[in-house]
């Protein structure tokens, strides 16, 4: 991708899953990436899987002290951040009828109050410098909603607004931009999927698959690159058609 070779590149939930396909697209384009995770274990093997981070940085976005910290982290590992992935998401399955005041508050924290945390914070060092790229990532589930997820649901339509409001105020310095993925085969989704689960959703897709997580990282290279300097304010579906033809309705009540 154009442009690309050099940039300062930060990731949040980067340890693992599109976070880590990400950072390792970035670091192929010639990228200089650090990851901020809060997953110690999967931090302690980015040696392994991700050869050539400026740094692993172990933080909780949904914590701001923590989140200023780390970003003053990977400024000191890079010089600067001139690329935000504002990645790092959880989720639980249950029904909505089940989900505790204790589990929302978890869900949201990471996923809305997260991202709002580390993108102002990215902002603020951006707008200062007069120049950047922050990419959120949001998902299909933001837009038409889940069976079982509510409170993903909820972050993610967050996130997709947030995206918006971002892209308007920050241009024409700081360009904003969000991926809202389908159904993609991360460790989180083969967590909470058995494999007739997983077969099921394939069938319903028209590409017949789950998305890999480095078809993610593509795009989100793509978006970060000059050959996209005109992209700000959009979000971007990549889920195989499936929501194209509603297929979501189909399978909502199985």
């Amino acid at each position: 991708m154009r442009g690309l070779k050099g940039k300062n590149v930060l990731v949040t939930g980067g340890a693992s899953g599109i976070g880590q396909a990400t950072a390792m697209r970035f670091l192929e384009e010639g990228c200089n990436v650090s990851v901020l995770d809060r997953d110690a274990d999967a931090l302690a093997n980015t040696g392994e899987t991700l050869p050539g981070l400026a740094a692993a940085i172990k933080a909780d976005v949904s914590d701001l002290e923590q989140v200023q910290a780390a970003f003053e982290q990977a400024i000191q590992s890079m010089k600067s951040v001139d690329i935000l992935i504002n990645n790092a998401g959880i989720s639980i399955r249950h029904d909505f009828l089940d989900i505790t005041a204790e589990e929302w508050d978890l869900v949201l924290n990471v996923n809305l109050k997260g991202a709002f945390y580390v993108a102002q914070t990215a902002a603020r060092h951006m707008v200062e410098k007069g120049s950047g790229v922050i990419l959120n990532t949001a998902s299909t589930a933001g837009t038409i909603g889940y069976p079982h997820y509510a409170d993903y649901s909820a972050s993610k339509g967050g996130v997709i607004a947030l995206t918006y409001a971002m892209a308007l105020e920050l241009a024409p310095k700081v360009r904003v931009n969000a991926i809202s993925p389908g159904y993609v085969l991360t460790p989180m989704q083969r967590a909470e999927y058995s494999d007739e689960m997983l077969n099921a959703v394939n069938r319903k897709i028209p590409l017949g698959r789950h998305a890999k997580p480095e078809e993610i990282g593509a795009l989100f290279a793509f978006l970060a690159s000059e050959d996209a300097a005109f992209a700000t304010g959009h979000v971007y579906v990549m889920d195989g058609a499936e929501t194209t033809g509603g297929l979501c309705s189909q399978w909502a009540h199985e």
